[in-house]
C-alpha cells in the first residue's frame, strides 16, 4: 500500500480529532506517540487498532505487532498528526481502556480534585505508579488522563495503573464504608509527619490554585500540610503529592 502523503486525507483528519477529549470520547480511541510509550502500551496489552509509521522508519523487531494493521505515512503527515515537535515516526491508535476498576476495597489510593495542568497530572500518575498506589480517582474538573500531554508526562504509567473518573464525594463515602482512612491536604490541617504510615488510605490533592474543595475537606478523617522551611510560597502539587504518598505508604 502506498504511503499517505496528503494532510487532507480523511484518515489523517480522523487521527487528528483524537487530540481532543471530544474526539476521544466519540470514537473510544486515543493516540500514543513515540517508541517508549508504544512499548509500554504493548507491555500493558492495550488494544491497538492501527500503527501509523513514517515511511523512513522500520518497526523494532521486538514489537509483536504482526496482527496490528499498519499504515505508512510521509514525514509531513507524521508531523501533522503528532503533538511533539520532533516526532519519532511511530503513532499507535489505541482503544481507550475500560478503566472503571479502581478497587476501592483495601489498599492505597489517590484522589485528584480539579487538577487542570496536564504535566502535573501526568507526573502525579507516574509518581503514584512508582509508589505502588492501587488506583487514581479523577474528580470533576481534572484534565482527561488520555490527553497527549498527560500520557507523555506519565512515561507509560497510565497504562499500568487503574485510573477512573468518579464523583469524589462518592469515592470518599465508599472509603468510609470500607474503613479506609481519608486524608485531605489543607494549610488548616496537621503537619504530614505527625501521621504514621498507613496500610490503607486515600489521599486527596487539589487544584493547583484553589486546593481541595471545602466540602471534601469536611468529609476527611484528617487534613495534612507540608511545612515550608524556605521562602517559597508553596510546593508544586506533583512534588507535594510525591512527598505525602511516600510518607503515608511508609
Amino acid at each position: 500500500m502506498d504511503p499517505i502523503e496528503s494532510t487532507s486525507n480523511p484518515r489523517v483528519k480522523t487521527w487528528k480529532k483524537l487530540h481532543s477529549r471530544k474526539g476521544r470520547e466519540k470514537t473510544g480511541l486515543f493516540l500514543v506517540e513515540g517508541v517508549h510509550l508504544i512499548e509500554e502500551a504493548l507491555k500493558a496489552f492495550i488494544h491497538m487498532k492501527e500503527l501509523v509509521i513514517d515511511v523512513d522508519k522500520e518497526i523494532p523487531v521486538e514489537w509483536k505487532v504482526s496482527n496490528v494493521p499498519q499504515v505508512f505515512v510521509t514525514n509531513k503527515v507524521m508531523k501533522e498528526i503528532c503533538e511533539t515537535e520532533t516526532p519519532q515516526g511511530f503513532v499507535a491508535i489505541c482503544e481507550l481502556p475500560d478503566n472503571k476498576n479502581v478497587p476501592l476495597e483495601r489498599g492505597k489510593f489517590l484522589f485528584l480534585d480539579g487538577l487542570q495542568d496536564p504535566g502535573n497530572v501526568g507526573a502525579i500518575i507516574r509518581t503514584a505508579d512508582a509508589a505502588g498506589i492501587n488506583g487514581v480517582v479523577l474528580g470533576e474538573g481534572t484534565v482527561d488522563p488520555f490527553n497527549g500531554k498527560v500520557i507523555r508526562a506519565t512515561q507509560g504509567s497510565i497504562f499500568h495503573l487503574p485510573v477512573q473518573r468518579m464523583d469524589l464525594k462518592e469515592a470518599v463515602q465508599i472509603c468510609k464504608e470500607k474503613n479506609i482512612p481519608v486524608f485531605g491536604t489543607s494549610l488548616q490541617g496537621s503537619t504530614y509527619n505527625a501521621i504514621q504510615p498507613q496500610d490503607n488510605f486515600a489521599l486527596i490533592v487539589g487544584n493547583e490554585g484553589s486546593g481541595v474543595e471545602d466540602t471534601l475537606l469536611e468529609m476527611t478523617d484528617q487534613n495534612l500540610y507540608i511545612p515550608i522551611h524556605g521562602k517559597a510560597e508553596s510546593l508544586n502539587v506533583s512534588i507535594a503529592t510525591g512527598i505525602l504518598l511516600y510518607h503515608l505508604r511508609g
